[in-house]
């Protein structure tokens, strides 16, 4: 998976992102994280409600960095990536970004673990494969 490319998935800025100025109240970027990230793993065909219901299995976030180079305002339309960094039996880091006509306003790493969902053990990470590419 490292080394893959990096999935891009948009987002617009909504009333309920920002604070009383009309920017991006910075939590949020935590949220168009999220979003992209799930919408990444339904790309690999990982449905996670599936994978909690039939596999016991769940993502959560073990750590997350981010930094904050400029603000996002009310109406604009963002694009969030997520792009691996590292992938280990039981666990995947990813770099992600979020960007306005190509202008970075926000980096973060974030590192999922893989866990059963009853015991919250780690557990080994599903297979993720596109077309014509192998897991690693």
């Amino acid at each position: 998976m490292a080394g893959t490319q990096v999935f891009v998935w948009p987002v617009r800025v909504y009333y309920e992102d920002t604070d009383a100025g009309g920017i991006v109240y910075y939590a949020n970027y935590l949220k168009f994280m999220e979003r992209a990230r799930t919408e990444w793993l339904r790309n690999y065909g990982i449905d996670l409600r599936q994978l909690a219901a039939q596999e016991r299995m769940m993502f959560v976030v073990r750590s997350a960095k981010l930094d904050f180079l400029q603000p996002a305002h009310l109406g604009d339309a963002l694009d969030v990536s997520v792009e691996v960094l590292r992938r280990r039996p039981a666990s995947v880091t990813l770099r992600q970004q979020v960007t306005s006509s190509g202008e970075v306003l926000c980096t973060g790493e974030v590192q999922l673990a893989c866990v059963e969902s009853l015991s919250m053990r780690p557990c080994p990470l599903p297979p993720f494969t596109q077309e014509g590419e192998s897991a690693q």
